[in-house]
């Protein structure tokens, strides 16, 4: 582990600006959620009232988890945070586990590295100690602004622990998935389908019989949730994650000590012996084939789910309560129309996610060197940018119309409508594209203009999706609110169709990407 120093101090170097950012945002999101809520509950019947609302609803159970203390202050103002914030702690430190491991070894900087007094298992050292330490510094900031905003501290230990936990479960799990791939990407990918299925084993332990069922215990986000903070302060329920972690990291050092540098334990498939890829369309096609088909059948996957559990929310209009969360989540027609349009809605940010990543791969091509060598044919650049970028916008169309189309039957099926409901959520996930296609233009326009902030498009789509979610329950400005594309997009079903919102949002997507290739075509590579 020689160097393990060096190293970490370099990568706290490079990250000096990221890291912190990311800490600080989550710990005042917290801090922002738990004082507008204490607001909105000034009694303890109307806490009582709105915490039995949600836990009879299956469907928010499942997105967010149960209130197990209805009384509890805490538990409530909390309940959006502990699982759905868990989820998003996690994905942050499995970027950071892959980002210092296994894309330094695949840009060949860690090779060089190595060249010096370097041991082995050096680098995935300082990653795990980065990842850790900088997950054990957000549980205590997150502790100490709940406790400053009034919450027992208590519960705000318990709570600070669970995130806390959790990123350090997480960073484990980056590391071992750096360990499989050859690719980077592909470590994330894996790394984000555990993050999917830890969330989705929590929602369905949640929904089952047991206080949770055996699922959530299966679970690394549904220990976070288990700990139960403000609600019993359970503490033993620790002792899964540390032991998890116990077990993960001696793994990811095995794996690192059985492959060479460069390897992965999963090796790459050797291609045809005769090439078939005419031209740079082809080619985009060839390299994003594999993360859309994955995108495309996780869509599919989820609209079935959410389908499937769209009638279940039906007879709960009469209460106040819920229907002023219900109107927070931005439904207009009904309590089932709501639901499926926040549902839609919350898909159409998480498919957006796959316009910053397909047209962000113009980007990694380029920091390669492989943009030069295409470049240095009769290719143009702008006809280079374009097979990426419309590839992308193409992407985001297919998997927001096969999620409706998969919303569409589930819950056709539920209610004997599968026609007309397949209908109405094809056209409600339609609705949806455009907002996405601003974010490809946002990152078009960081392409062209300042490449090395491309993967600052993910702060600016976390920032969005922060706003949709807690905006409303921060009463923050209108004018706040729309700032983000998501905000202008139609709430269907339910809803009325906005031309002019549609209207803006395709001028504006258009408008980035004019901007983003004008730039690009003159600017020079860079590496």
């Amino acid at each position: 582990m020689n160097g393990t120093g060096a190293l970490v101090r370099l990568a706290l170097r490079r990250d000096r600006v990221l890291l912190p950012a990311w800490v600080l945002g989550l710990s005042l999101m917290v801090v922002f959620s738990v004082s507008a809520t204490k607001d909105l509950y000034p009694t303890k019947q109307s806490l009582v009232s709105a915490a039995e609302t949600i836990n009879a609803t299956a469907a928010l159970v499942a997105m967010y988890g149960k209130v197990y203390d209805p009384t509890s202050v805490g538990a409530l103002s909390l309940i959006k945070l502990t699982a759905f914030g868990a989820a998003l702690v996690a994905i942050l430190f499995v970027f950071v586990a892959v980002r210092h491991t296994r894309s330094e070894e695949e840009a060949g900087r860690l090779e060089l590295v190595s060249a010096g007094v370097v041991g082995r298992a050096a680098p995935l050292s300082a990653a795990l100690v980065v990842g850790m330490g900088a997950s054990l510094v957000l549980g205590a900031l997150t502790t100490i602004g709940l406790g400053l905003v009034g919450l027992p501290w208590v519960g705000a230990v318990s709570f600070g622990l669970g995130w806390a936990l959790s990123g350090v479960v997480f960073t484990a799990i980056g590391g071992v998935t750096a360990q499989i791939t050859t690719s980077g990407r592909a470590a994330i990918g894996l790394g984000m389908a555990a993050v999917g299925v830890s969330y989705a084993m929590r929602a369905v332990g949640d929904l089952a019989s047991g206080d949770p069922g055996w699922l959530s215990w299966l679970s690394p986000i549904g220990w976070s949730q288990q700990i139960r903070p403000f609600a019993g302060d359970r503490w033993w329920v620790v002792a899964l994650p540390v032991v998890a972690t116990a077990a993960l990291v001696p793994l990811a050092f095995t794996l690192r000590s059985h492959r060479d540098l460069g390897s992965g334990l999963l090796p790459d498939r050797p291609g045809p012996a005769r090439g078939g890829i005419t031209g740079v369309s082809g080619l985009a096609w060839r390299l994003q084939r594999g993360m859309f088909f994955a995108w495309v059948v996780g869509a599919v996957l989820m609209g079935l789910v959410l389908g499937s559990i769209a009638h279940n929310v039906t007879g709960l209009l009469t209460s106040p309560g819920m229907r002023k969360y219900i109107v927070l989540l931005g439904g207009e027609q009904g309590l089932t129309d709501a639901f499926l349009a926040a549902e839609v809605g919350i898909l159409g940010a998480l498919v957006a996610a796959y316009a910053v990543t397909a047209t962000a791969r113009l980007r990694f091509e380029e920091s390669e060197g492989h943009a030069e060598l295409l470049l240095a044919t009769a290719t143009t650049r702008t006809r280079w940018a374009a097979s990426h970028f419309v590839l992308a916008l193409f992407g985001v169309a297919v998997i927001m119309l096969v999620a409706g189309a998969a919303i569409g039957f589930s819950h056709g099926l539920a209610v004997h409508d599968v026609g007309r409901q397949t209908y109405r959520l094809v056209g409600a996930a339609a609705a949806q594209v455009p907002a996405a296609w601003v974010m490809a233009g946002i990152v078009m326009v960081l392409f062209g203009w300042v490449p090395r902030w491309v993967a600052g498009a993910w702060g600016v789509l976390v920032a969005f999706i922060v706003l949709g979610e807690f905006g409303p329950l921060w009463q923050l400005p209108q004018w706040v609110l729309d700032l983000s594309p998501f905000e202008h997009s139609p709430t269907l079903p339910g809803g009325a169709v906005g031309a002019s919102q549609l209207g803006l949002l395709l001028t504006a997507a258009a408008l980035l990407a004019v901007a983003g290739f004008a730039r690009w075509s003159t600017r020079d590579l860079e590496a």
